[in-house]
């Protein structure tokens, strides 16, 4: 398939996990990729641009960067993001601030620099990455549930604002999936076994979710050919949040 030909997408946070296996599934749909990270991977087969998505002259530049380089912006895949841990008192005021400058004004910094450029484009896409953690309550998961809480109201906010424009916007919420960022998790926890198990066992299919599981959505509610579908939170979740299953 096809369907991203001629066309040009950033993925943020594309050096890694979910956003790396994105970015290869577009270009292998024919998109032209371009990666922005703050570390972005020297040996990448895409442009790789370094960005700080909490910078708004680092996201400006950086957008710029790709817009000079390939000559137009289609889709925008609004990747990047950073977790946290605890209840409500287990971070402090500057984590907060930082959490949710990265997690949700760092998806705003980005939109707002490639609006001008997706304004021009046949077939304008944006899909932020929200979570199951947007739609249900997670244990001592406070602070980044708020902020994907906050994605996803914002998903819905930029979708009704820009559908005339002929830009859609949609999110993807995946469940737990199996990143380097969960996988720092389970190495930090006492019995990272026994922590794995659990989060397995708790997506109803009984497993973690694939990052390429979360691509092949992303890749969806980007192409060209789902020029009806927007304002959606769709879940890769195993049916977590959807499904209530009686015990096994």
């Amino acid at each position: 398939m096809n369907d991203f030909d001629g066309l040009v997408a950033v993925v943020t946070g594309g050096a890694s996990g979910i956003g790396a296996r994105t970015a290869e599934v577009l270009a292998g749909r024919g998109a032209t990729v371009a990666v922005l990270d703050l570390r972005p991977d020297p040996d990448s087969p895409f442009t790789s641009i370094r960005c700080d998505v909490s910078s708004t002259e680092s996201v400006d530049a950086a957008v710029a960067a790709v817009v000079e380089r390939h000559g137009r912006l289609d889709v925008v895949v609004n990747n990047a993001g950073i977790g946290a841990q605890g209840d409500v008192s287990a971070n402090d005021d500057e984590t907060w601030h930082r959490v949710f400058d990265v997690n949700v004004v760092g998806m705003v910094r980005v939109a707002r620099a490639a609006l001008p450029h997706l304004r021009r484009s046949p077939a304008a896409a944006v899909v932020n990455t929200s979570s199951i953690a947007a739609t249900a309550g997670l244990p001592q998961r406070a602070l980044y549930s708020a902020t994907k809480g906050a994605v996803s109201a914002l998903t819905r906010a930029m979708a009704a604002d820009h559908l005339r424009e002929g830009i859609r916007v949609n999110c993807v919420n995946p469940g737990t999936a199996d990143t380097p960022w969960v996988q720092r998790l389970l190495d930090s926890a006492e019995d990272p076994a026994a922590e794995r198990a659990a989060l397995e066992a708790r997506q109803p299919h009984g497993r973690l979710v694939s990052p390429d599981e979360v691509a092949q959505a992303v890749a969806y509610l980007a192409s060209p050919l789902s020029s009806s579908t927007s304002g959606v939170e769709l879940a890769v979740d195993g049916g977590m949040q959807a499904l209530r299953l009686r015990p096994a």
